[in-house]
């Protein structure tokens, strides 16, 4: 298994078939593991496994480190991830910076439960975004996450806005807990706080940014082996 880093967010990548009790074995001390089911010069089939042996349906991070794996591996500028249904083109940056086109994001109607208001974002994974104190996080994330508004779970933010095209945000991802930064995150956020435009999103791990037009979203960050 291969450990690769993105801002943080740790990942264990592996060619061979899991199954979801390999899967919790293998993520002990990361937030996930990427199997990479398929591959060519450059496209991947992946799945992205949480620590607590759940699927994900996507994952921003994951997604880019299958990237650039993918990329050192064959040579290739430009690659096509798919994770089920839903492909991630990713272009490969100067450094270790990655280009991914995420594809579409749908922003609900904020609602409140449990005295917490949020607004639910659709990033092919569920988002619930709430903005406020980042420091709140470990309050409102797991209560969120597992509150039956949400029966298959859901990934948590609190986001303060700065100013105009920068946030910071801590983010409750489902399945695993706090972590030190998320892509389909930083996506969610910046639709619900911006919804066009470009956007700097700052997690404890470092900063990606989002360009989000049209209903959908653009999003840049590294990823690294560590």
């Amino acid at each position: 298994m291969e450990r690769w880093q993105a801002h943080g967010n740790v990942y264990g990548l592996v060619t061979e078939p899991l199954t979801a009790d390999d899967a919790r074995r293998l993520a002990a001390g990361t937030d996930g593991i990427v199997e990479v089911v398929a591959f060519g010069e450059d496209w991947a089939d992946a799945r992205i496994w949480n620590p607590d042996g759940s699927v994900a349906e996507l994952s921003g991070n994951a997604t880019r480190i299958a990237a650039r794996w993918l990329a050192a591996r064959t040579g290739a500028e430009t690659v096509t991830i798919r994770v089920g249904e839903r492909p991630v083109v990713a272009r490969m940056l100067g450094g270790d910076e990655v280009e991914q086109d995420i594809g579409a994001v749908r922003v609900g109607v904020p609602e409140e439960v449990d005295g917490i208001r949020f607004t639910p974002v659709d990033v092919g994974n569920p988002h619930a975004v709430v903005e406020g104190d980042p420091d709140d996080l470990p309050d409102v994330g797991p209560r969120l996450e597992t509150h039956p508004r949400f029966p298959q779970r859901t990934n948590v933010q609190v986001v303060r806005i700065d100013r105009p095209g920068h946030v910071t945000a801590r983010v409750w991802e489902r399945g695993v807990g706090e972590t030190q930064a998320s892509g389909t995150s930083a996506v969610a956020v910046a639709a619900a706080t911006h919804g066009e435009g470009e956007v700097v999103v700052s997690f404890p791990g470092g900063e990606l940014t989002v360009r989000l037009r049209d209903g959908r979203a653009t999003l840049i960050g590294p990823a690294v082996p560590c």
